[in-house]
């Protein structure tokens, strides 16, 4: 696989103890309510099946188990079983309403039928399907191919600010602090270094938009947030 092939993949089937803590110190602890917000978009229009795509950790997956009605179900699908081993830990410990169902999979082959979920989300993965990956029109053709017509794809993912001068530091703060930072918790020089790096030359929203328009979707809307170095991104099929 092309993502094997990335240094990403070494943190992602080599989990350092300390991967959630780096993603608190990166985001200065805002990446968990991020994600609370990807989740309530995904569940207002009350999913049935639901997806956390790449869910590595579970972080997604269990806030959309804790919140999604009874009836619904939840799974997390990941293709590193270092990483869903700590989300079934997560998961055990978790006050949850709804089943939640971890398995081991790859985004170029989803192991499930046409349309089979309402609701498909992705938190801070989207870019490593994305970014310089010849794969991508796989992943993105089988992403729309398992959701519902109708349904939801929403994305939590880096990206970039409008602004010049924000975006200059955006990318200085990804260069110095994040680089050194992961690098001296994970031990992983290579890996943040391509994390750096993509997140820094990553789509802005409305060319992510533009991306998710040409692969199926019919409309996109975008929601800058920490002064558009993250967005969230709502596609309907």
């Amino acid at each position: 696989m092309v993502t094997e092939q990335k240094p990403l993949h070494k943190i992602f089937t080599a989990v350092p103890d300390r991967y959630d803590l780096i993603n608190r110190v990166f985001t200065w602890g805002q990446d968990a309510k991020w994600r609370r917000k990807t989740a309530a978009l995904c569940l207002e229009t009350k999913p049935v099946k639901i997806l956390d795509l790449c869910c590595g950790t579970g972080d997604l997956a269990i806030d959309l188990a804790k919140n999604a009605p009874a009836t619904s179900s939840v799974t997390g699908l990941d293709y590193s079983p270092q990483m869903l081993e700590k989300a079934k830990a997560k998961a055990a410990n978790a006050e949850l309403t709804t089943p939640l169902n971890f398995i081991h999979g790859d985004v170029g082959d989803l192991p499930f039928t046409n349309e089979y979920f309402d609701c498909i989300g992705i938190s801070f993965a989207f870019r490593n399907l994305t970014y310089k990956n010849p794969n991508t029109p796989r992943y993105l053709s089988e992403i729309v191919r398992v959701l519902k017509k109708g349904g939801r794809f929403v994305i939590v993912e880096s990206s970039q600010p409008p602004n010049k001068l924000l975006r200059g530091l955006d990318h200085l703060y990804l260069r110095t602090f994040v680089r050194w930072m992961g690098t001296s918790l994970s031990k992983n020089k290579e890996a943040y270094d391509y994390l750096t790096a993509s997140a820094s030359k990553f789509y802005t929203a409305e060319e992510l938009s533009e991306l998710l328009v040409k692969a199926g979707f019919k409309t996109v809307t975008s929601n800058r947030l920490m002064f558009g170095a993250t967005a969230i991104h709502v596609a309907t099929k």
